[in-house]
């Protein structure tokens, strides 16, 4: 008993950890990605500090923290081997694998920026970043309800979340694309044609 305690404490702050890592990590690919709108020197600055902020968290904190997580779930799963044929398990492990792929690719993502070659945009990147909370959701509701989660309720809560997102994605694209076309607008808009009657009596009236 003593031993699956342990286990499930050192589990629970490997989730933390990772899932952190996770969240964090894709959105310092934004930030990377739209450095290259950024004159230079600032551009190659910005990517140079990006790039080594993205090395450290992911071997430094987001890998660990996923070595953890696994460990200590192999450790729980020593102490009820019954468990084994819950088939609420199996779906969480399903979940946990594609986990694991996530963070691989992001690994390989994260490559592809160091030398240039990436060729996501920061929105796509944006869509990207919420996929650990789809997952992170769906494996919580699994290890609490188990075999009475009420699969019903729980699928389309998490297409609703899901819809959620990407209208929230899209619309947060749209605010960045006016203040871009705003900011690039000219300073001085040109006068009404009233105003420029009302000028040019004006000027005549002085003799000019």
């Amino acid at each position: 008993m003593m031993a699956y305690q342990w286990f499930k404490a050192f589990h629970l702050v490997g989730i933390v950890v990772w899932f952190a890592g996770l969240f964090y990590l894709v959105r310092l690919f934004i930030y990377h990605v739209e450095a290259k709108e950024q004159p230079e020197p600032a551009q190659t600055i910005l990517q140079q500090q990006y790039q080594l902020m993205e090395k450290r968290l992911y071997n430094l904190i987001t890998t660990p923290g996923m070595v953890l997580t696994v460990a200590m779930a192999i450790g729980l799963l020593t102490t009820e081997p019954a468990i084994f044929k819950e088939r609420w398990l199996h779906i969480k492990l399903a979940f946990v694998v594609a986990l694991i792929a996530y963070h691989v690719y992001c690994g390989y993502l994260m490559r592809q920026l160091a030398a240039g070659q990436c060729t996501w945009s920061s929105q796509k990147l944006r869509a990207l970043n919420e996929v650990p909370t789809v997952f992170l959701v769906a494996i919580v509701l699994l290890a609490v309800f188990k075999n009475n989660l009420p699969t019903g309720i729980a699928t389309w809560g998490i297409v609703g979340m899901i819809i959620l997102m990407a209208i929230t994605i899209q619309l947060y694209a749209r605010k960045r694309r006016l203040e871009k076309e705003k900011a690039q607008s000219p300073d001085i808009q040109p006068l009404h044609p009233a105003t420029q009657s009302i000028e040019a009596t004006s000027t005549t009236e002085l003799g000019v």
